[in-house]
């Protein structure tokens, strides 16, 4: 029987997905066990530098995760794509494309993950950002393609400048190597006198930031994201938001844990950044009434909560253990949270074709194994304790605290005050209290209420036992289940997984922490309780309204239309301001120029008259004319008596060299002649390369 070609595309990259996430796992399982101590692999020669590729228990920890959430997403997406296909039949789905660029953007990702330099993170981090573009632009709608751009120009100028920032860090300190570069700040530290070096340090750091924050969707250059998710495929969107954002967190946190490793003003920098993504990320999901667009805003403000603990271990320098631990863990379960929500939203997706929570109203109800899945992650991004986001929160919440007793104590110079602390602490209180909030409205909304027309309810109920194959369930179903499993044995499992960041990251050596003490409980239950009443005074009341008839209530979208920063500032200042500035400032230079010539030509440089001017040709086709017209002349009166010739050779000869000048600046402004003479110089490249290489071996 033959198999068909979209089918074939489907089973290919379950194998190729299921494979990847079991030699990764494979490789996790020897690094614990201690069977393996790390391997390197080297593959020279590669645009001069050549990639580098290393093996430690925090790159076999991601590798396995980012493996495993393809081999999930993989599977769901052979039904999520064919009951697509069901729906609009006539229409092309790029269903083998989707695979594809599917299993390159893994490689892409995994060569991220385990690269030991910047050069081969900036490779693979830039063949990732272009072949995950494909997702977001999939089905080649519209709204598709202008979220595609964005998301493209957001990476293309972060690629640009990261690059920026690697050629400025391997002038200063001469090597790329993670490795090496902790060596190197500590020679051009702020204790060294090569103040000039440490400049360029710094500037290649913020240069490296920009480009690994506008992948992660760091404020403010976050705006692909809640522009991609509600567009691309849902298995796209799980991976999109919990595994390329983390390719952006493993470049700071690299920067961090290497390059700046125990600097306040840094860890400063990343704790505002920080506080402003995570606040800014869950009122944007609070306004939202889509859903794929809230668990993209969602994303945004968990990536924020990543950033404080990242920002906390800067400012905490040699007391990093919390901090750090707490970023990796909360790195790993946001990764994990974000599998299990999108794919339950696209569930909801692949069956109602909406994503507008007053067309989806309802959809959950009778449907228990869904309402688990999505209870599971609600629990978890929600900081429930006994669920795996709560013990990284708790981790991230005690590090604000440990750097405010260390201020009081006067262990610590504090880069901030004890006031200005205390604010950070709430807000972030108030941020979980908000994921609350959205988790509590996108639950109710989908699970206990019932759809406004009673016909589409009911086919939302008929549906039941149909609406995923036990595949898609089994995907799910394992995804959701982990999440418990990670916090119920928090001093197992998830300190299990914290150990194999330590060494990486360069973390202090961790004491036990007591995870369901009165204490830490307390910080989890103020943000249930935020998020509780922030539903009840804000979600309900504010955010609804009546329906025309008074008979029901729908979700409304308050927030500000002119307040999308994308439209507001990114777009004008990229299409319409810098064009034309420039544009100005290069018309004003050229006219400048001119004027400049124009003045030396009348003045110092005046022309010259010249006393016998020709009115056409050249001097050469002067004299050859000369030579041609007496030739003629002496033919004349000697062979051709009987019957001369009188040719003006002056104008002939003038008109020719005209017509050979014409032709010459035609061929030589031709794209044939301009690719004729690419070829030439890259065959002369190439033999070049090739002799020096010859000769070097």
């Amino acid at each position: 029987m033959k198999v068909p070609m979209k089918k074939s595309y489907q089973i290919t990259a379950n194998i190729i997905t299921g494979a990847a996430f079991a030699l990764c796992g494979l490789l996790a399982i020897q690094m614990l066990t201690g069977a393996s101590s790390g391997l390197t692999f080297d593959i020279p020669y590669v645009c001069g530098l050549g990639l580098h590729f290393r093996t430690d228990d925090f790159r076999a920890l991601y590798g396995t995760i980012a493996a495993f959430m393809w081999f999930m997403a993989t599977l769901f997406s052979g039904e999520y794509f064919a009951r697509h296909e069901k729906m609009e039949p006539d229409r092309d789905h790029h269903t083998g494309r989707y695979y594809i660029f599917l299993l390159i953007t893994l490689a892409a990702t995994e060569g991220v993950f385990f690269s030991a330099d910047f050069f081969t993170t900036f490779i693979f981090f830039e063949i990732m950002s272009l072949t995950s573009y494909v997702w977001v632009a999939q089905d080649e709608k519209p709204e598709s393609l202008r979220a595609g751009a964005t998301y493209l120009a957001v990476a293309v100028i972060g690629g640009l400048v990261m690059l920026m920032g690697i050629f400025l860090l391997y002038d200063v300190t001469g090597t790329l190597f993670f490795d090496d570069l902790v060596k190197a700040y500590v020679h051009y530290g702020p204790v060294s006198s090569h103040h000039d070096a440490l400049s360029k340090i710094w500037a290649a750091g913020l240069c490296l930031l920009f480009g690994f924050g506008a992948k992660a969707g760091a404020f403010p250059l976050h705006i692909w994201l809640p522009k991609a998710h509600p567009v691309a495929p849902a298995p796209a969107s799980a991976l999109l938001s919990g595994i390329l954002t983390k390719a952006g967190m493993f470049g700071i946190l690299i920067l961090t844990s290497y390059l700046f490793l125990g600097n306040a003003l840094w860890g400063g920098l990343i704790l505002i950044l920080g506080v402003l993504t995570m606040v800014i990320g869950a009122v944007l999901a609070v306004f939202s009434i889509d859903l794929k667009r809230t668990l993209a805003c969602s994303s945004v403000s968990q990536i924020g909560f990543i950033l404080v603990g990242v920002g906390m271990s800067g400012l905490l320098a040699e007391e990093n253990a919390l901090a750090l631990r707490g970023s990796l863990l909360h790195m790993v379960n946001h990764s994990l949270l974000k599998l299990v929500l999108f794919m339950a939203a696209g569930v909801v997706f692949m069956n109602a074709h909406k994503l507008d929570l007053n067309a989806i109203r309802g959809f959950g109800r009778k449907k228990p194994l869904l309402h688990y899945i999505f209870l599971m992650g609600l629990f978890g991004i929600g900081g429930m304790p006994l669920w795996n986001g709560y013990v990284s929160k708790t981790l991230i919440h005690e590090s604000i605290v440990e750097y405010i007793s260390a201020i009081n104590a006067g262990i610590l110079p504090g880069l901030f005050g004890t006031s200005f602390m205390r604010a950070v602490e709430w807000i972030f209180l108030i941020s979980g209290g908000l994921t609350v909030a959205y988790m509590l409205k996108l639950y109710i909304c989908i699970f206990r209420e019932k759809n406004a027309d009673a016909a589409v309810q009911k086919h939302y109920d008929d549906l039941r036992g149909s609406y995923m194959n036990q595949t898609s369930a089994f995907a799910l179903t394992l995804s959701a289940t982990l999440l418990p499993l990670m916090g119920f044995l928090p001093n197992i499992v998830m300190d299990g997984i914290a150990n194999m960041g330590q060494g990486f990251l360069h973390a202090a050596e961790a004491e036990p922490v007591s995870y369901f003490s009165v204490t830490n409980l307390r910080g989890a239950l103020i943000s249930l309780v935020i998020g509780g009443l922030l539903y009840v005074c804000i979600v309900r009341p504010l955010l609804r309204r009546k329906s025309a008839d008074g008979a029901d209530r729908y979700y409304v979208n308050l927030w500000p239309a002119w307040l999308d920063l994308e439209n507001l500032i990114y777009r004008p200042l990229l299409l319409q301001i810098l064009p034309f500035t420039f544009g100005m400032i290069c018309r004003f230079l050229d006219s400048l120029v001119d004027t400049v010539v124009v003045v030396l030509r009348k003045t110092i440089y005046r022309d010259e008259k010249l006393p016998h001017e020709r009115f056409e040709g050249t001097l050469f086709t002067h004299l050859c004319a000369c030579t041609a017209n007496a030739f003629q002349e002496l033919w004349n009166h000697t062979f051709r008596k009987t019957h001369p010739k009188h040719t003006d050779y002056e104008h002939k000869l003038a008109l020719m060299q005209e017509e050979l000048n014409e032709n010459t600046t035609l061929i030589a402004r031709s794209m044939s002649f301009g690719l004729l003479l690419f070829c030439v110089g890259l065959i002369l490249t190439v033999a070049y390369l090739f002799v020096k290489d010859v000769f070097q071996w």
